[in-house]
This record gives structure tokens, C-alpha cells and sequence, in this order.
């Protein structure tokens, strides 16, 4: 034989057997991207979310292998700051292959990144941020599968007037579009309750709060509220104690961390958090899901990260049920995001998922937990599910 048709046959036995590849080996690779604070003060929370999305696609991997792509998480560190996010996020929306971005945990970063998302329509599916302004911008890629901040500031004001029989608060918050909205809500419906008002500041302090602590001790609240995170809530609550002020205390979400008891120590005990993600034992389905958890990581399952698992689940499913309709078609962003925002009655660990024309879940969880001891988490002595307020008509 000839080198002529050697060459010839090897070139038609080369085609030949890549016609009769298996088709995953032709078609990629899709990937989910999740931004959350995995440094800093706040990356106890944003580490959960992470794992929580990690094993939701190490569970979807040999499925997504069947329809022929690899899929992979790529995690992000947005150091809970604006700037950090939106740079990552341009970076997340070069990559073609990401098709769906879990977070953030801090709404002041989600909203700016959010916008990024938005021009490149790219699904984002949020595990944590309940500021208002997230989906009320009506973007047809930004959903959310928690609750809102008008809707958990009220829960927690109308538990103090209505269930402790509170007659009066002082408000701190820190200042960022999360814990001044929630505390804006949650001062709103207080004094629609009849609540007195005696005091409302912000605050970026991390140290010392004594210049805050004693106008609020001469004033004697029942009940003083902080809009925050944990790192400043935790140790507010210290040192209100070790001061002497015996106010009953509350704060929203951002306090539901096991940092919080770490931070507040003994001090956390009495003291009340409202939160849209409650603890794995408020939800039916939590079993199975919270010893698979700690057997691959080797530690309890916090409450966000089941709802990082779920958001990113969610997109996995989308993805998932579009691809199979299709084909095994690989879908753009564009009809990821609307096969996110279509998805029906999907079963999360946490409950039913469906979102509204805004991107907002159907239905919400709201919690009420109180630290009968210092150990995390609370006890739930209250949970109110509603529906998220419909949009606003636009003149």
C-alpha cells in the first residue's frame, strides 16, 4: 500500500471515529459562578452559601454528563464591597461559559454586580439579599429565593408591639442599602403600631459604640433594633450588657450566623432575630439533606446554606429541563434566564419554588428566633409565611 493511501485510510478512520464519539465529548462545558464574602468579617455566611452551591452541582454532574456538558462551580470572593463585586462580575459575564450566578449574601453588593448581569442577561439567582430595590427594578434575569426587607422589618416590628408588647425602640443602623432598609421597614410599621420612636442612627462603628450607647441608655427603650450584620450586631448587643442597658434586643437576618454567638457570647441570650432563611429543623425536608451536608464537609449546614443550595438548584434544573426539551441543545443566557424565571413548583429543600413577574418567590418564610442560650441557632417562636407586595405601577 502506498503512503498515499495509508495517509488516506488514517484520515477517513480519524473522521470516522469522531462522528462516533459519545456526544458529551463535543459539546463543553457550562458553568455556575457564585459571588459571596468568602474573606473578611462576613465570610462565615458567604462560606455556607459557597457550599451550598458546591454540592448541588456535585450532585448534578453525571446528569449534565448524560446531556453531554461537564458542568462546574466557579466561586468568587466579593469581599462583601460594591467595587469587588462588579469587578468579579464583569469577569463572570467574559466567560461564556457561565450560564447562572448564585448570590450575593450583602443587597449593597448585589445591586451594583446585578446591574452588570442585567446587560449581559446572565440568570442571577440570589440566596440571601432581601432589599427591596433588587427585583422592584423588574430586570427579567434577577430573581431572589428568599423574602424581602419590607416584609421582614414589618414581621419583626409587628412581633415586638404585638407579641412582646413593646412600647418604644431605638433604631441603629449601619448605614448600607441592607440594614437601612430593613430598619427603615421595620421603623415604618412600629410606629404605625403605635411605637415610640426615641431614637434612629446610623453607625459604621466596629469598636467602640459608647458615644451611641449612652444618649440610648438615658432614653430607656424597651427595645432597642439594629440593622446589620452580625460582626457589628453581636458586638453592639456586648456592650449595650456590659453598659447596663437590660432593653430587650432584635435585629433582622444579617444576625442569623453562629458568629453571632461567638461574638455576643452569653449577651445573645433573650435577644431576637428576624431571618427568611429559618433553621433545618423548620423545614419538613431537611433531614436527608442535612446529614448528606455534614458527611461531605464535615460540619452542620447553616440556614443560608440551604438556600444556596436551593437558588442553585434551581438554575441547575432550568438548565437541565431546557436543554432536554431542546434537543441537547445548548442554551444562550437569555433563555436561561427565562427558563429560571418559568420554573415551576420546584421542590427545594426548603420548600416550593416559583418566582413572580419581579423575580420574588410566591410564597416566603418569615422567622421570629430568640436565644434561649447562647448557642446558635435560636429558638423559632413565630413563622409567617406571605406573598411579596406586587410591583409598582409605573406612570
Amino acid at each position: 500500500m502506498s503512503l498515499t493511501a495509508k495517509l488516506v485510510g488514517l484520515l477517513v478512520l480519524a473522521v470516522a471515529l469522531n462522528f462516533s464519539a459519545p456526544a458529551w465529548a463535543q459539546k463543553g462545558t457550562i458553568k455556575i459562578a457564585v459571588q459571596a464574602p468568602l474573606s473578611g468579617e462576613q465570610a462565615a455566611i458567604g462560606d455556607s452559601i459557597k457550599l451550598g452551591a458546591q454540592l448541588a452541582v456535585e450532585e448534578s454532574v453525571n446528569a449534565f454528563k448524560a446531556l453531554g456538558y461537564d458542568l462546574v462551580l466557579v466561586p468568587y470572593d466579593d469581599q462583601a464591597k460594591p467595587e469587588v463585586g462588579v469587578a468579579n462580575a464583569r469577569n463572570i459575564i467574559a466567560d461564556s461559559n457561565v450560564l447562572v450566578i448564585v448570590g450575593h449574601f450583602n443587597s449593597g453588593v448585589a445591586l451594583p454586580s446585578s446591574e452588570v448581569y442585567k446587560d449581559a442577561m446572565l440568570a442571577m439567582i440570589s440566596p440571601a439579599n432581601t432589599a427591596t430595590e433588587i427585583t422592584d427594578r423588574g430586570y427579567p434575569n434577577v430573581n431572589r429565593v428568599c423574602g424581602r426587607d419590607d416584609v421582614q422589618g414589618p414581621v419583626g416590628a409587628g412581633f415586638a408591639a404585638q407579641d412582646l408588647k413593646l412600647k418604644s425602640v431605638y433604631i441603629i443602623q449601619d448605614k448600607t442599602l441592607y440594614g437601612q432598609g430593613v430598619a427603615d421597614n421595620f421603623r415604618a410599621e412600629a410606629q404605625k403600631l403605635g411605637m415610640k420612636i426615641l431614637g434612629y442612627e446610623g453607625t459604621e462603628e466596629r469598636a467602640n459604640f459608647s458615644p451611641l450607647i449612652i444618649p440610648l441608655k438615658a432614653r430607656n427603650p424597651d427595645l432597642v433594633y439594629f440593622g446589620g450584620i452580625y460582626h457589628q450586631g453581636g458586638l453592639l448587643l456586648k456592650q449595650l450588657r456590659e453598659r447596663g442597658v437590660k432593653a430587650r434586643y432584635m435585629g433582622p437576618d444579617g444576625l442569623d450566623s453562629p458568629e453571632m454567638v461567638k461574638i455576643g457570647g452569653g449577651s445573645v441570650t433573650g435577644s431576637y432575630y428576624t431571618t427568611v432563611a429559618g433553621p433545618p429543623d423548620a423545614y419538613p425536608e431537611t433531614a436527608a439533606f442535612t446529614k448528606k451536608f455534614k458527611q461531605r464537609f464535615g460540619r452542620e449546614v447553616e440556614s443560608f446554606g440551604m438556600y444556596g443550595y436551593d437558588a442553585t438548584l434551581v438554575g441547575i434544573k432550568a438548565m437541565e429541563e431546557w436543554i432536554k426539551a431542546n434537543g441537547g441543545k445548548r442554551p444562550s443566557r437569555a433563555e436561561v434566564s427565562a427558563a429560571v424565571r418559568n420554573i415551576k413548583n420546584f421542590k427545594g429543600v426548603t420548600g416550593a419554588i416559583q418566582f413572580d413577574n419581579k423575580g420574588d418567590p410566591l410564597q416566603a418564610k418569615y422567622f421570629v428566633l430568640q436565644y434561649d442560650k447562647p448557642v446558635y441557632p435560636g429558638k423559632v417562636v413565630k413563622v409567617i409565611e406571605r406573598q411579596a407586595p406586587a410591583a409598582a405601577k409605573k406612570s
